[in-house]
């Protein structure tokens, strides 16, 4: 991407089903057992009806877009903000959308970001502001006329 490439209104998406196996793997790598992940006899009992993913595991599809496509390689993140607004349930196949809100100085671009399922329902809503690659966004963006 070249630096007239990302402007205000780009956007990028990823989208992925969550498997059994990510739910698995990712209790196992962060420790989180909650039983609405992994204790089916309990989720089926539960408001859910059966087992959901993380929420941080669907919000990590934000950070792969933001790492691979918008702006892409080399981004840092500085932050993120996330609303959980409903769950995502093994076998959903899900899409993180981020799109380009402003430009700021420092190569810091503002972003909003969302995870919907494929029937369209919004599961996470929020902000990210990430730091650009150099050449992705100018240093110092002209002021808004």
């Amino acid at each position: 991407m070249t630096q007239a490439q990302i402007e205000v209104g780009q956007s990028a998406e990823f989208t992925k089903t969550v498997t059994e196996t990510d739910v698995v793997l990712f209790a196992g790598i962060t420790g989180d057992l909650n039983p609405a992940h992994v204790d089916q006899v309990w989720a089926e009992a539960s408001r859910f009806g059966g087992r959901i993913a993380h929420g941080m595991l669907s919000a990590s599809f934000i950070s792969t877009v933001l790492a691979m496509k918008l702006p892409g390689p080399g981004t840092i993140y500085l932050s993120q903000t996330l609303s959980f607004t409903g769950p995502v349930k093994i076998g959903d196949t899900v899409t993180a959308r981020v799109e380009v809100v402003e430009l700021m100085p420092k190569r810091t671009v503002r972003l909003a970001t969302t995870v919907h399922t494929h029937d369209g329902t919004l599961v996470i809503e929020g902000e990210a502001v990430v730091r650009a690659p150099k050449g992705r966004v100018p240093d110092d963006p002209e002021p808004a006329a």
